[in-house]
């Protein structure tokens, strides 16, 4: 059978003075390596591959070495016609005794078998840059950020400022963060952290990146408050009964706080606040809201209906530029559903205890954000609906829930330094399909307790277009049924979008507890060949059956 080679590009560089006489005082001859690096066969959890060398020089080689990484997850397990050593994902090929030796115009070549789909980088002849493989990997961290300062501050925002980093590449980005929580960032030394309290204190660090996703330590700290709101009246409640009469009179820009206790009953949002007037809801992580329901009629689609109670812990319906902070929702048919409400802001809130799944930004909630929440025990009744976080609808639901020309368009949706885990029964953040541009970053997924039933077998399954997922750390032990950390899908929708396309993963940490197969599985390739997925080499996984992920990865 023959076998189909694959390029993976050339790699040439200049090895000179290891051999050759004099030809005059100016100038010796030398030997001139390149070397082209190549796939010979490829199956399902790895490869073979080739190295040859060309000597373009005008004298003998007396030896040579070939360096190249290879991405976490993916290593070379035996060579031939070559010495291997090993230095981490450095690999290591030094000649054999009876190939060092290249005369002008003439080749040698050795070859390797890789557990593992991850690609070559970095290569380097005789400690040279290839030209193919680029430079040595840059791992020098940019220098701490300074003078971090706040330049101003509203309702619901905090401006900041500071003096750039330096870095012996160059910075690419910073990092705003609160806690080990990124809340923005900025490509100059400027940023503007959005969806706050009102009167509300916080404190901020920042850090700087490079193109490697090396990233400084962290600046010093600065606090700062927000205004009180325009309108910011107060009202105190005490009482499920106080709660819902303070829902249905909010007016933009007030602040509803909740007093410590269990609120029993069922709590619905209609009343929108503005985007320079957000209505805040607020309380202490021991406000409990509790639904006994479901009960009576509803309708077909969901909807605020007299006499139906849809047993959701809180519901927002047609309420935009709302803030929800602190409070806790448990033992509720779902946790907090966000209807057609977009600029949804769910910070530090605990949901746990739930029938089916803890967060859902439905019907074209568009940028929204959950951040620096914890959520687990989810699924209790329905294991496969269990979800921590779901975007969007499926496009079988999308009769109800399509609002945006038929499409359920939750878009822009970010998912920021939340506990996700354990308990959880389904996918702790769910993409569905027909949204895109959101990021998924800095959380921290137990899946311990992942039930399997309804494909529920992986931390993050993203059928959407266009999401960032970075940053985060993922671990799973049993029980549970645990396939991948994370997956794509593709399913097929009208009206038709890249579904499953377009996503990248960089800087997350797997550990797969021996169960897992990859951390990062790409369904299709195929259709995704105009805009695909990128799994960069800046991903770690450990205890993975096969490794970081079945496609080629990215620098």
């Amino acid at each position: 059978m023959r076998k189909r080679a694959w390029a993976l590009g050339v790699a040439v560089c200049v090895a000179a003075g290891l051999a050759g006489a004099a030809v005059s005082p100016a100038r010796a001859a030398a030997a001139r390596l390149s070397a082209t690096v190549g796939q010979s066969s490829v199956w399902s959890t790895g490869y073979g591959g080739q190295v040859v060398l060309t000597n373009t020089g005008d004298a003998e080689s007396t030896g040579w070495v070939v360096e190249f990484e290879l991405p976490p997850g993916s290593s070379v397990t035996n060579a031939w016609n070559a010495v291997l050593t090993r230095d981490g994902q450095r690999h290591r090929f030094a000649n054999a005794g009876f190939n060092g030796r290249v005369r002008p115009g003439g080749t040698a070549d050795f070859g390797f078998t890789v557990t593992g789909l991850g690609l070559p980088f970095g290569c380097t002849v005789d400690g040279a840059p290839c030209a193919g493989g680029g430079p040595a990997p840059d791992t020098s961290a940019p220098t701490a950020p300074a003078g971090l300062r706040v330049t101003g501050v509203t309702a619901g925002s905090v401006s900041l400022a500071w003096h750039p980093s330096a870095d012996d590449v160059g910075v690419t980005d910073y990092e705003v963060l609160r806690g080990t929580a990124v809340v923005a960032s900025a490509t100059s030394t400027a940023a503007t952290v959005g969806g706050l309290l009102p009167d509300t204190a916080y404190a901020f660090t920042v850090r700087a990146r490079d193109a490697a996703r090396n990233a400084s330590a962290p600046s010093a700290a600065v606090t700062a408050t927000t205004a009180t709101g325009p309108g910011g009246s107060t009202v105190d409640v005490a009482t499920a009964a106080q709660l819902q009469a303070a829902l249905a009179a909010a007016v933009p820009g007030q602040t509803i706080r909740l007093a410590a206790g269990v609120y029993r009953g069922s709590f619905v949002i209609t009343r929108p606040g503005t985007a320079a007037a957000p209505v805040t809801l607020a309380g202490p992580a021991d406000a409990v809201l509790v639904n006994d329901g479901p009960s009576g009629s509803g309708p077909a689609c969901p909807a605020p209906t007299p006499g139906w109670d849809p047993g959701y812990g809180l519901w927002l319906h047609d309420a935009p530029y709302w803030n929800l902070a602190g409070f806790t929702v448990r033992e509720s048919k779902k946790g907090i559903v966000v209807d057609n409400s977009h600029h949804t802001v769910i910070d530090r809130v605990t949901v746990h205890h739930v029938d089916e799944e803890a967060v859902h930004f439905r019907r074209s909630s568009a940028d929204g954000v959950l951040r620096d929440s914890a959520i687990s025990h989810t699924g209790l009744a329905q294991p496969g609906y269990g979800e921590a976080v779901y975007l969007g609808s499926a496009a079988s639901n999308w009769d109800c829930h399509g609002n945006s020309g038929g499409v359920d368009r939750s878009d822009g949706v970010q998912v920021l330094g939340n506990r996700i885990g354990p308990g959880v029964t389904a996918e702790h953040v769910d993409v569905k399909e027909g949204t895109s541009g959101g990021v998924i970053r800095g959380n921290a997924f137990d899946g311990t307790g992942l039930s399997g039933q309804n494909s529920a077998d992986s931390w993050v399954d993203v059928k959407g277009v266009g999401y960032l997922i970075e940053g985060n750390t993922g671990t799973f032990a049993a029980p549970g049924t645990f396939a991948n950390g994370y997956e794509t899908h593709n399913p097929v929708t009208t009206p038709a979008f890249a579904n499953g396309c377009g996503n990248v993963w960089r800087d997350n940490r797997s550990d797969l507890g021996g169960v897992g197969r990859y951390a990062i599985r790409i369904t299709s390739t195929s259709k995704c060949a105009g805009l695909p997925n990128a799994v960069h080499a800046s991903n770690t996984v450990s205890r993975a059956v096969v490794g970081l992920t079945n496609i080629a990865v990215t620098p």
